[in-house]
């Protein structure tokens, strides 16, 4: 991690070193320095600005969901517009800056996506019936420059003034990589718990989804207009 020269190489050191692999879960998949072109213009906190675009994401692809046709019929589900193999209702996402990068940027850059994924999850459970408490935080997000690591919680909560969503983020880790051994073993247990409860996450949200469908079914009510 200390040796990397960019964010391009940091980013295959992270991938390689630190990054559970789960390629052998079909259909569940990460994808990289790609911008949410499905997200929606504006919906409250994304207002007059270009889509989310997080080095790492990771999450189930559309197959997933069916047969709920999720781009229709939950705001912000899928990430990638025109893409039949679009990520969908993702739970983690990540930041990763080289040796010029700046890590409050990376704070900023994982709160706008963290958003991102904490209103479609919230889209979801309300199709569902069954809407996360205010300020509960399923959302995950890390940055990191290769030396440091942090680690973030995401979650909206009503405006006291008008009872709209607000956005929120909070770091409840963080670790130095590069000052001892047991310093990267810590960030890279913390990572990978992470992608672990991501993993959880976006598994049991889409046997929500799935339930749902299931119950529409037998009450004769379509699902996939």
């Amino acid at each position: 991690v200390h040796g990397a020269g960019n964010e391009a190489t940091l980013t295959g050191t992270i991938t390689s070193h630190l990054l559970k692999d789960t390629w052998g879960d079909r259909g569940y998949n990460a994808s990289f320095n790609r911008r949410f072109t499905a997200l929606p213009k504006d919906v409250g906190f994304n207002k007059g600005l270009s889509p989310p675009q997080p080095d790492y994401v990771q999450g189930l692809e559309k197959a997933a969901f069916r047969p709920l046709q999720v781009d229709r019929q939950i705001s912000g589900a899928v990430l990638y517009d025109g893409d039949p193999r679009s990520m969908v209702l993702p739970h983690v996402a990540g930041e990763m800056k080289g040796p010029d990068g700046n890590m409050n940027t990376a704070t900023i850059q994982s709160a706008y996506s963290g958003a991102a994924l904490v209103y479609a999850r919230n889209q979801a459970l309300s199709l569902v019936g069954n809407p996360d408490p205010a300020g509960h935080a399923e959302i995950r997000t890390f940055t990191t420059d290769g030396h440091r690591i942090d680690f973030f919680a995401h979650y909206a909560a009503p405006s006291e003034w008008d009872g709209t969503p607000e956005y929120h983020q909070y770091r409840y880790a963080s670790t130095l990589l590069t000052g001892t051994y047991e310093g990267y073993k810590d960030g890279r247990k913390n990572l990978r718990n992470m992608q672990d409860h991501a993993r959880d996450q976006s598994y049991a949200l889409r046997d929500q989804i799935r339930e749902y469908c299931k119950q529409r079914r037998g009450a004769n009510q379509p699902i996939t207009e």
